[in-house]
């Protein structure tokens, strides 16, 4: 009886990879929930509440970057680095590095790691599974040892920190800004760094780099050693997709940042105009998906945080580090608004027509995301008194797993709390779940229903 059981479940999750991610996910978190709740995890010694330990390790794991202690006084080495440790394994992907793992170690993969891994990392098709995982990885230590010895150097030689203590710093920021988790060694963020542009430049860098996906970053490097294929017709549509509409929200995230918060003495004002817009551009860059701060978010006005409400639900890229609807989805859905204005039967875009079923699971998950948020957002008006922009400004936060805050994360009853651990995990797993059962489920109709249309607006 128990055998049978057992291959049941096996069947289960063979047939739905997606629930094996999700359960790796939660695996993971409860084990670094145990972790961090060690006295030898905390600076004092002491028992960590299991609430706070929950928390930290989903928004390690969930790669978000919301607290409700400070890391650096309340965590000792041993627990940063467990966080660290929770950040690589839930930035990378769970079941991305137990393939990876099986792989160096066997040489080979089972066909259920295999689907498992193809569903977290979007791998075209089961043959892409073994040349994608040691493309993540390769991509992943490269960009993560460049970044991470560029500001040891920085901190070293421009701020005469130890070489361990540069080195500690340089790699911890690297590797959250990489899985663009947010999770910082100050109780300010990086707003001490904020004039420095050699601090902040490649923070940004790493994070928008990890916020583009893994499947573009590995088309970018294939294409850069194959000269006959340059330029961007020869890159996949979900490439050009990806790339044309970041940089475009970088843009205006740079310029509405600028223009709302020019002369806020609080934020954007004390600085000079090369500052101000450095400080634009690394805000808009964190506001989709990272998390560090360079200004003091508390002092924004009602107006840039609603903007960067939208920010942060679009997110960053496909099978990546970032989080929200993500920017594919958003185009699809922005196509498909432009084909209707324009009174065509199809959305296309970039000369090419998309497909249906993508305008489908596109307007799927941006409705559903927008109810969890609503919903969220009601249910957290009810247990605190915070502003309601800035309860709306966490909700988002959570769900598109960025990690800015107004300051109110750690003011939040337990009820509250448990609501924002809930929203990160469907955040991170939502959309990779969503998606995956939707493709699972699609089936051709034998027959169509009569037609009719109902009135609209």
């Amino acid at each position: 009886m128990a055998g049978r059981n057992a291959r049941g479940w096996q069947a289960v999750f063979s047939a739905h990879p997606a629930r094996t991610v999700v359960s790796a996910f939660a695996l993971v978190i409860a084990l670094g929930t145990v972790a961090l709740m060690l006295p030898a995890a905390s600076a004092d010694g002491s028992v960590t509440s299991p609430l706070t330990a929950l928390f930290t390790a989903t928004s390690a794991v969930c790669v978000t970057g919301l607290v409700v202690v400070d890391t650096a006084e309340h965590w000792s080495t041993f627990g940063e680095l467990l966080i660290l440790a929770l950040i690589q394994v839930g930035g990378f992907g769970i079941m991305t590095m137990a393939s990876l793992l099986a792989l160096l170690v066997s040489g080979r993969l089972r066909l259920r790691m295999q689907l498992t891994a193809a569903a977290e990392t979007k791998s075209l098709g089961l043959g892409d599974v073994r040349r994608v995982l040691l493309g993540v990885a390769g991509c992943t230590l490269i960009v993560e040892l460049a970044v991470g010895a560029f500001l040891a150097l920085r901190l070293r030689f421009g701020y005469d920190l130890g070489y361990g203590e540069a080195l500690y710093s340089g790699v911890f920021h690297s590797i959250s800004a990489f899985n663009n988790a947010g999770f910082g060694l100050h109780g300010d963020s990086i707003t001490r760094y904020a004039q420095d542009v050699w601090i902040t430049l490649p923070i940004a860098v790493a994070v928008i780099l990890g916020g583009l996906g893994f499947p573009v970053l590995l088309e970018l490097l294939r294409h850069r050693n194959r000269r006959r294929q340059t330029g961007l017709r020869n890159w996949t549509l979900h490439t050009r997709l990806t790339l044309v509409t970041t940089a475009a929200l970088l843009v205006v995230g740079t310029v509405l940042t600028c223009l709302l918060e020019w002369t806020n003495p609080a934020t954007l004002g004390a600085f000079d105009w090369g500052q101000k817009l450095m400080n634009g551009f690394f805000y808009s860059a964190m506001s989709r998906t990272a998390g560090f701060n360079s200004i003091d978010m508390g002092a924004l006005h009602a107006s840039t945080l609603l903007f960067t409400c939208t920010l942060m639900f679009i997110g960053g890229g496909s099978a990546g580090t970032a989080g929200g609807i993500k920017v594919t989805t958003f185009s699809v859905l922005a196509a498909a608004m432009a084909a209707e204005v324009r009174g065509e039967p199809n959305s296309t875009v970039m000369g090419r027509r998309l497909a249906p079923h993508a305008l489908r699971q596109a307007l799927t998950v941006a409705l559903l995301g927008i109810g969890l948020v609503i919903a969220a957002t009601l249910a957290l008006l009810t247990v605190t008194k915070a502003p309601a922009e800035a309860v709306l400004f966490e909700a988002v936060s959570a769900f598109g797993t960025v990690g800015l805050s107004t300051g109110i994360t750690a003011d939040i009853p337990v009820a509250g709390q448990l609501i924002l651990i809930l929203l990160m995990f469907i955040g991170r797993l939502g959309p990779i779940t969503l998606v995956s059962s939707l493709a699972l489920r699609e089936r051709a109709r034998r027959y169509q229903l009569p037609e009719e249309r109902p009135v609209i607006g």
